[in-house]
């Protein structure tokens, strides 16, 4: 059977990628790691996450926006943060709005929603101690 470790990335294409740079090192606080190019141009930019978590970002994309929540394909990227309603307080200051306000999923964890400018969801998440997530952790550890 295979075994996978983590995920290490997930890859976005958006329309503007200066604009797309910005909320994601400027707002949501990643660090820029390399950009690739190809034929002597931006292919895509790679963004730290953790050190080994990233985001890819290719530039380019055409359309408007991303999909919406109930196509096929991609939905949403989660971003575990270890206080939501601080996590919420400082995306207001940084001028980003909720797209959902802070709400108990019903996985019993905290969550907001906010979307990047090229309209890929976000979920921000706390895990909440007695979650389902924990709890499945914890019994997988267990078994």
């Amino acid at each position: 059977m295979l075994t996978v470790s983590s995920i290490t990335h997930v890859a976005i294409r958006v329309k503007e990628i200066e604009r797309t740079l910005d909320f994601y090192t400027k707002k949501l606080g990643f660090s820029e790691m390399m950009r690739l190019d190809r034929d002597g141009k931006l292919w895509l930019v790679y963004l730290r996450i953790t050190d080994d978590q990233y985001l890819e970002v290719f530039p380019e994309g055409e359309g408007e926006r991303a999909a919406e929540r109930e196509a096929v394909g991609y939905n949403h990227m989660c971003l575990a943060v270890p206080d939501i309603d601080q996590t919420v307080r400082e995306l207001e200051e940084a001028g980003v709005p909720l797209i959902r306000p802070k709400t108990m999923g019903a996985d019993g964890n905290w969550q907001a929603w906010i979307e990047d400018p090229d309209g890929h969801r976000i979920e921000l998440m706390q895990m909440a101690p007695n979650s389902m997530q924990a709890k499945a952790i914890e019994r997988l550890r267990s078994a």
